[in-house]
């Protein structure tokens, strides 16, 4: 992936390490430590973490400084909506313009996310995913949809998706169908793969989340009916 300044390179190794669960949300981000990582000065990881700011990956707090932005669960489903119709723009004209030499290095990746997946370390996996969209999408050459979608991306709960069981791999069939329509330059059939792709994830956190709520309501009822006893007597 090529970076035009600093700034993209901070901003890029910031999103990745966000997306991933490098950097959990709600912890607080050192700049110098990222420089020194980066081997670069404060000046651009400043300059990188004022546009995560604007994207929504990180908010400032007085007291704290720079923290990884908290989800907003409430706004899923709309986001939903949103990443499907903009990421299926993507990979349609990504099919349409994508070279040998780019869909090579797609492959590479794709590779890299099945030995992530084998190595059982979900954080190299979502990592490695994001930068298998990424090389997919900048295929595409639409910058300001690639840019739209990088700020939904932000607000979505990719770290939790990919804590659920056996989805990671069931991520890696969905990449290999994706990358093969791809290779097939068929863009309605990787149009419709990316967008079984996405919604499938979010199928399965919604019905994890569902049995989370059950479950909460059903430990609760117990310590109710003691209450409502107790106050009986």
């Amino acid at each position: 992936m090529e970076y035009r300044t600093k700034e993209d390179l901070v901003a890029d190794y910031l999103r990745e390490g966000i997306i991933s669960g490098q950097f959990e949300r709600g912890c607080r981000l050192k700049q110098a430590e990222i420089a020194e990582t980066l081997k670069l000065s404060i000046t651009p990881v400043r300059e990188a973490l004022k546009l995560l700011e604007a994207e929504g990956y990180v908010t400032r707090e007085s007291h704290h400084g720079v923290m990884v932005a908290p989800f907003e669960h409430e706004a899923s489903d709309d986001i939903l909506g949103l990443r499907v119709q903009l990421e299926e723009r993507l990979v349609r004209a990504a099919v349409e313009r994508i070279g040998d030499a780019a869909l090579a290095e797609l492959a590479v990746i794709g590779k890299d996310f099945e030995k992530a997946v084998a190595s059982g370390s979900r954080t190299a996996a979502r990592g490695v995913n994001y930068r298998f969209h990424c090389q997919l999408y900048a295929q595409a050459d639409l910058p300001q949809t690639f840019h739209f979608v990088k700020i939904l991306w932000a607000k979505y709960p990719f770290d939790v998706i990919n804590k659920l069981g056996g989805r990671t791999d069931r991520a890696v069939q969905e990449h290999r169908l994706l990358l093969r329509h791809v290779a097939a330059r068929n863009a309605d059939k990787a149009v419709l793969a990316i967008r079984t792709h996405i919604e499938k994830g979010w199928a399965e956190l919604r019905k994890h989340l569902q049995a989370q709520r059950a479950a909460a309501a059903s430990a609760s009822a117990p310590a109710k009916t003691r209450s409502s006893r107790a106050r009986a007597a």
